[in-house]
């Protein structure tokens, strides 16, 4: 069963023998990156969680980005991508290869989230093209297929 609401509730993939089981903001978090789920919605995902949930989502993404492999050279692009200006402060923190966003001012991470899933989609597609083209066993790269239908 697929649970995508709430704080801390965990998403069981129905693999079998043992697949991890990823939390929800996890799943949305990389439905996002495949493009499974509108950034539209990932932000209004986004902006109805309290503050707190917000900042542990950022650093979550950052991790994530880390993960995939971005690199300094999917920056710009990722501003492109996500219509955050150059000059707001996430696109300069990331410019200069910084990632405390969790640590900006409530009104910037909104801007701060899309920007990281734009990197974070960057990052992932080309992991996903280098290293899991004949297929995987990332779990997230192997979300229910249900929820992919919109079930």
């Amino acid at each position: 069963m697929l649970l995508t609401g709430g704080r801390g509730r965990t998403v069981g993939l129905n693999h079998g023998g043992g697949k991890p089981v990823l939390h929800a903001h996890e799943v949305i978090l990389n439905e996002l990156a495949q493009g499974l789920r509108p950034t539209a919605e990932g932000v209004e995902w986004f902006e109805g969680l309290p503050e707190g949930d917000q900042r542990k989502v950022l650093h979550a993404l950052v991790l994530f980005c880390g993960q995939a492999r971005a690199r300094q050279e999917d920056v710009p692009d990722s501003i492109t991508r996500s219509r955050v200006r150059p000059t707001h402060t996430p696109a300069v923190m990331l410019t200069k290869w910084r990632f405390g966003m969790e640590f900006l001012p409530t009104y910037e991470l909104v801007k701060a989230f899309r920007l990281l899933v734009a990197l974070f989609s960057i990052a992932d597609a080309r992991r996903r093209r280098l290293y899991c083209a004949r297929g995987c066993s990332h779990a997230w790269h192997n979300l229910p297929t249900p929820y992919r239908n919109g079930a």
